[in-house]
């Protein structure tokens, strides 16, 4: 038998669906636009979709197909999240801790898709000047994370890794812009933070990596959507994957101009920016079963530190489309 591969499944449904669209909406005599349906997508700076955005290829696809395409701005994935649960957006794409934290707090989201691991990515900083150089080191000192972020998981393992348990550090709870302020000014130890913020601290005031995901974490980016939203527009949802894939294929092959796009939305020098997309993988593609267990055993592991309230069934939350 021929085996089919995942990018080509969503096109070909999305080829489909499209052209159930168009049928539909012309149907007697009715318009198009009297059948419009709308996809709402949260993104970050920095982020693949900030660059889907920035191309305008997603909007463009979906424009021809009858759907509007409305953007909001996240801090981080968590905060996307809570966007999510409240119906705010129908999709975004986050690190692999924020989903895991969304589910056991009781978001009906979905997974429908994942970019390649990025251990390089994120990392735990400590200043250049810093007298801690290991990661045993962080013993008894004071880690500022973005709280449910995909760090918040780094610095579990990063600890384990050196021989401490969580509970053997301070964890001050603060949002990327608020971390940095905290980070320079010495209020923290050090700071559990990803790409670009990390890139930037470490170009503009020198900050150490003290440790960073490789041979710790994978860090997968995972794109969540709402099942409502997933349940009543797969067509939608099948259709901005190919565009994000195209975007994600686009940036493996152009690095350089995907930095330019960057550079501006985090008010760094493109030189910088480039090193922040270089630690990132490209391409959506659907989940595999090797996937879903590493998301499985980070959230045992997050409940067994009584960081979420309830086991979780990761599986139950994953997208599987129709062949």
């Amino acid at each position: 038998m021929k085996t089919v591969s995942p990018r080509r499944r969503l096109l070909r449904l999305a080829l489909k669906t499209s052209a159930a669209i168009v049928a539909v909406a012309t149907l007697g005599g009715v318009p198009a636009q009297a059948q419009q349906k709308e996809i709402r997508i949260g993104w970050q700076k920095g982020s693949t979709l900030s660059i889907v955005k920035a191309r305008g290829n997603l909007d463009e696809r979906l424009k021809a197909e009858g759907v509007k395409v409305s953007w909001t701005e996240f801090p981080a994935g968590p905060q996307m999240l809570e966007g999510l649960n409240v119906g705010s957006i129908d999709i975004g794409v986050v690190g692999e801790t924020p989903p895991v934290f969304a589910q056991a707090a009781g978001a009906d989201l979905v997974y429908v898709g994942n970019e390649p691991p990025a251990p390089r990515a994120e990392k735990i900083l400590v200043p250049k000047d810093s007298a801690i150089k290991s990661l045993a080191g962080l013993k008894g000192r004071k880690v500022a994370l973005n709280k449910g972020s995909n760090v918040h998981y780094l610095l579990v393992k990063a600890l384990e890794s050196g021989g401490l348990n969580y509970g053997d550090v301070e964890v001050a709870f603060l949002t990327p812009a608020d971390a940095r302020a905290a980070f320079e000014k010495g209020a923290v130890d050090a700071w559990a933070i990803w790409d670009p913020f990390g890139a930037a601290a470490e170009a503009q005031i020198g900050a150490r990596i003290l440790a960073d995901g490789n041979g710790i974490v994978n860090n997968y980016n995972f794109y969540i959507a709402a099942r409502p939203f997933v349940n009543k527009h797969p067509e939608v949802l099948a259709s901005a994957l190919v565009a994000i894939n195209e975007t994600g294929t686009w940036v493996g092959k152009n690095q350089r101009d995907a930095a330019a796009i960057v550079a501006p939305q985090i008010g760094l020098p493109v030189e910088v920016a480039a090193v922040s997309v270089s630690r990132y993988g490209y391409g959506v593609k659907p989940l595999t079963e090797d996937v879903v267990k590493h998301q499985q055993q980070m959230a045992d592991t997050l409940f067994e530190l009584k960081l979420i309230p309830k086991k979780l069934d990761v599986a139950s939350a994953v997208w599987r489309p129709a062949p």
